[in-house]
């Protein structure tokens, strides 16, 4: 379940802002054809932050339907309030989501003790496998190594976490803390090969989004001791891979996605569509990829 390339799926909308059903499980089809080997719904990508709880509920509750045990779906269960993190968790327990996603609390700051009592009241509560998300960039909170080692050691459904701090000197200390168990996930879709090969298990992708087949083949390569493919993958996305993030994550990649005809890019408030000068530079770098 949580090797190789796990989609961070983006939300489909319709133009007056609604979630489009239709386009949410067409896409999940579509990654499946494409070697995707897992999906997640309801992550940063999937504009969260955004959804209300009976919109966030619902668009697992269709993951999961529409996927049908082919494929697993992680739910991203996360708030800044650990009550509404914990209400989400219980419901994608319920639906039969496989595994939970919970970013660590952003905006209230919370100190190492209160990151660590968060995860313990939500892994005590819910018994599913529990991917720790850490992203300082957005939350404002960085996760340390040795909070994250304790975290897992003490709670048992607390499998491993998602880094996107992008320091590997923090990554490679987190893997010398925990066992050979732990699995270790790329936030970072510019470093998936340094994760690897400090013991990663895959990586939860934005440009999975688009180049699907290239980023499995990218893990898979390096499994199966293909380590020049590998890193020429990783060399072969790294333009586009910045690209993605020109301007604020999920906006070019779903701009990217309607240019593909797979998605019509809408956003919600306060994402919006992208500038004019950032627009020509990403048509330029899809260019090159033959994505336009």
């Amino acid at each position: 379940m949580f090797k190789g390339s796990i989609v961070a799926l983006v939300t489909p909308f319709e133009k007056n802002g609604d979630i489009n059903e239709e386009r949410l499980r067409f896409f999940i089809n579509w990654h499946i054809k494409n070697k995707t080997d897992a999906i997640l719904v309801c992550g940063t990508t999937g504009e969260s932050a955004t959804l209300s709880h009976q919109e966030h509920k619902k668009v697992v509750k269709i993951a999961v339907e529409e996927a049908k045990r082919r494929i697993p779906v992680i739910a991203g269960t996360g708030s800044n309030s650990t009550k509404e993190a914990l209400d989400l968790a219980i419901y994608a327990k319920t639906v039969k989501a496989d595994a939970l996603l919970v970013i660590t609390p952003y905006y209230n700051k919370p100190t190492q003790k209160g990151l660590y009592q968060h995860y313990k009241e939500i892994s005590s509560k819910v018994r599913l496998p529990l991917v720790v998300y850490n992203v300082p960039s957005r939350t404002g909170t960085n996760i340390l190594p040795q909070t994250i080692a304790r975290i897992y050691k003490d709670c048992k459904n607390v499998i491993g976490i998602k880094e996107a701090s992008g320091s590997m000197d923090q990554i490679t200390k987190i893997m010398t803390l925990v066992d050979r168990k732990f699995v270790l996930l790329s936030g970072s879709d510019e470093i998936i090969l340094p994760i690897l090969s400090v013991g990663g298990c895959g990586v939860i992708s934005v440009v999975a989004n688009i180049m699907p087949k290239e980023t499995h083949n990218l893990v898979e390569s390096f499994f199966k001791g293909d380590y020049f493919k590998s890193r020429t993958i990783q060399f072969y996305l790294y333009e586009i891979i910045k690209a993605m993030f020109i301007e604020t994550n999920p906006i070019p990649v779903k701009t990217t996605l309607g240019f593909m005809g797979l998605i019509e890019p809408f956003f919600r408030l306060p994402l919006c569509s992208m500038t004019d000068d950032n627009l020509k530079k990403l048509k330029s770098v899809l260019k090159k990829y033959k994505l336009v």
